[in-house]
């Protein structure tokens, strides 16, 4: 049915007395224009809202026929020209909205836009509130700056249209969660059970894990059967996992936590599992200056002792043989359950170096090997197998009197020697020099040397009981001191001094003790 000019200006009357100035109207997109959006709100007359009121967001999803609601701001002149808002609509509905909110105690959903002095601002549809510092989290965070572009819950605390003041708290929010969580966390919390965690903070002495509006101490003795430094070996804060409630103290709400007890205690059956001399196979977890620790399996783990690393008789240090996370062998030496002590060999996989020497060498024989040590009663020599030999002091020399080995060798010193003795039982192997060559007393010295006969040689040390003289072919005696002729000054240093030749006489030769008498009397020769 077609209307009439009277008819149609008298509908245009009444719907101009329905839409007034500050009404709130729903309206059609009827067009899209550089300037603006042109909408239609049953007006005799379209109304404009200017396009700085729409984000590029909501231009792009705006179409023709989308209905919006808009703010009737001002109606112009008998033509009845509109101009409308759809920021104050936004804002007063989200006002009406905020006021219903703070009544009934409703949460409202807001973003985080910036950062202010005291707190941040948040936009809630349009309208920007103030969140106080303190009111962020139950914790104030040190980071505050990571919440900026993120839409949460608040709940408002203050709220003044008039001065556009708006307060609200996200704390409110977190703490009736946690409330809700703890009572329900309460209602099923008893000792014994699993339950799961997030954990909140790691210490020194333990990690406290947030089961739920409450907190649980997991004590650092708790966390492994086996050894353990400090609990970030095996937890991070934010980890989550199942924990068992070990005690709760209900009146104090206090609840002790487990983590190794999800598992039986590797160390009941230790002594069973491991029995002495089963070879096993580790990671290790630790290196000390004694040692290195071997885990065989979660919570169990064996001390391989610095001796027992490696034949030597002087191991280096551990980390010479060993790094943290590498796969080794060993064999159990000994499993101690009441002492929660496992001892582990890495050196008797291998031969011991005496079995090796006890099978290679035999009296006798010649070797070869570098000088390691002098000492006041002799040498030891390193051999190839890696074990020491000893040379006596009095095995240096067949003729010299050798106060100390350094006249003869020195350390490093690549020498040949005999082998005189092998006890692998002891782990000694004695050595000599002097057995390379003959025994010069047995033929050589009783025949260049006789009883009586006078000889020449070189003074080697001055001493109380007489002066040692080197004969020819490095053969020593002994001057007693009472065949010594003094001169008038009654020192002996005054007239004959170390590396001066002089003449002797042969007075004694103990072939037994290897020793020749030497006398400076009753010389047919005059001394040179």
């Amino acid at each position: 049915m077609e209307l009439k000019g009277n008819e149609m200006e008298k509908l245009y009357a009444e719907t101009f007395h329905k839409i007034e100035e500050g009404a709130i109207l729903r309206g059609k997109v009827l067009a899209l224009k550089q300037d603006g959006v042109i909408v239609d709100i049953g007006y005799k007359s379209e109304g404009f809202i200017p396009i700085e009121e729409f984000s590029q967001e909501e231009i792009i999803s705006l179409g023709v026929g989308s209905t919006i609601e808009v703010y009737v701001e001002e109606i112009e002149g008998s033509e009845g020209i509109v101009t409308l808002s759809k920021d104050k609509a936004t804002k007063i509905k989200t006002w009406e909205l905020l006021e219903e909110a703070l009544q009934k105690g409703i949460p409202v959903e807001g973003k985080v836009v910036g950062k202010i002095k005291g707190g941040l601002s948040v936009n809630i549809s349009g309208v920007y509130a103030f969140l106080p510092g303190s009111q962020i989290d139950i914790k104030t965070p040190k980071e505050i700056d990571s919440l900026i572009g993120k839409t949460m819950s608040f709940k408002i605390l203050k709220l003044n249209n008039r001065l556009s003041n708006i307060v609200i708290s996200r704390r409110a929010i977190l703490e009736e969660e946690r409330q809700k969580k703890k009572a329900e966390t309460l209602e099923k919390l008893k000792e014994g059970i699993i339950i799961r965690g997030i954990v909140k903070n790691i210490t020194d002495y333990g990690v406290f894990i947030d089961l739920g509006g409450i907190d649980g101490l997991l004590h650092i003795s708790d966390i492994s059967w086996g050894r353990i430094n400090h609990p970030s070996e095996f937890f991070a804060i934010g980890d989550e996992g199942e924990v068992i409630v070990l005690k709760y103290d209900e009146e104090n709400e206090k609840v002790t936590l487990g983590y190794k007890q999800k598992k039986p205690d590797p160390w009941v059956t230790v002594d069973e599992r491991y029995p002495v001399g089963k070879k096993v196979r580790g990671k290790v977890v630790s290196i000390t200056d004694y040692g290195a620790f071997i885990e065989l399996e979660e919570g169990l783990e064996g001390l391989v002792h610095i001796s027992e690393i490696d034949w030597v008789s002087r191991p280096k240090h551990p980390t010479k043989y060993l790094t943290i996370g590498e796969t080794v062998d060993a064999i159990v030496l000994k499993a101690d359950k009441e002492e929660r002590r496992l001892s582990l060999s890495i050196k008797q996989l291998k031969p011991s170096p005496w079995e090796v020497v006890s099978q290679r060498y035999t009296i006798g024989q010649k070797i070869s090997g570098k000088v390691k040590t002098l000492t006041d009663f002799g040498v030891f020599v390193n051999l190839p197998e890696g074990v020491d030999g000893l040379i006596h002091i009095s095995d240096l020399s067949w003729t010299k009197h050798v106060k100390h080995p350094s006249e003869l060798l020195r350390k490093g010193q690549k020498i040949e020697a005999v082998i005189l003795s092998i006890e692998p039982d002891k782990e000694r192997i004695a050595l000599g020099l002097k057995q390379l060559e003959p025994d010069p007393w047995i033929h050589e010295i009783p025949e260049k040397f006789k009883l009586g006969s006078e000889a020449k040689g070189k003074v080697l040390r001055i001493t109380d009981f007489g002066i040692f003289v080197e004969l020819e072919g490095g053969v020593e005696g002994l001057i007693y001191s009472s065949e010594i002729i003094k001169p008038a000054s009654g020192k002996i240093e005054d007239v004959i001094k170390e590396g001066d030749d002089i003449w002797v006489r042969i007075i004694k030769i103990d072939l037994e003790e290897r020793k020749i008498g030497l006398s400076m009397k009753n010389l047919k020769r005059t001394e040179e």
